[in-house]
């Protein structure tokens, strides 16, 4: 059993990753990969081979970097040419604070959720954040149970919905979390 890494919410994966996940086959094309993209709205998929094992994953940001900046037309390239690989993972029960740590630490902002080989789910940064206001009730009520007294609430990391970097301090302003240089940015200009 691995190290604990994150903060412990009591909230396993399985309880906040969307049970469906969107697949293409690795021979797809890149234009049949961004339409399903598109036509999901989602923000990536997951390829497959022919024994529908994953092997890895097309982002919105695959199909920029990898298609759209090299001027390549995107129905001669397939999706096994432009996914991301290794695949990052993570298994049903594990905490969602050990999720948000290994994304951090991965720099990936989606993780497929396999349970005994089979792929199960998907969780996501979002999907995380989505859950933010419960996350920072339970880290508060663990405070006040083990007696530590709280004067601020306890720091969030994550991706600025402002300005969509990573910032291991968000705040919360008018229900966005926000990184300290937005965050600045918002006072000047008040």
């Amino acid at each position: 059993m691995s190290k604990k890494r994150g903060i412990e919410t009591g909230i396993p994966v399985r309880e906040v990753m969307s049970s469906q996940v969107i697949v293409a086959k690795e021979d797809d094309s890149g234009q049949d990969v961004a339409k399903l993209m598109k036509n999901q709205s989602i923000g990536s998929i997951i390829v497959v081979d022919k024994k529908e094992n994953p092997i890895g994953i097309v982002t919105d940001r695959d199909i920029v970097t990898r298609i759209v900046a090299k001027n390549i037309l995107p129905s001669k390239v397939k999706a096994k040419d432009i996914m991301s690989t290794p695949l990052s993972t993570i298994e049903p029960p594990i905490d969602i604070g050990e999720a948000a740590k290994i994304m951090s630490e991965r720099r990936v902002r989606r993780l497929l959720v396999m349970d005994k080989g089979k792929m199960v789910g998907i969780i996501t940064d979002r999907s995380i954040f989505a859950i933010m206001p419960k996350l920072i009730d339970i880290i508060t009520e663990k405070a006040k149970i083990a007696g530590e007294i709280i004067r601020e609430p306890p720091a969030l990391a994550g991706y600025c919905d402002n300005c969509g970097q990573w910032s291991d301090s968000l705040a919360e302003i008018e229900g966005k979390f926000i990184c300290e240089d937005c965050k600045a940015e918002l006072e000047t200009e008040k």
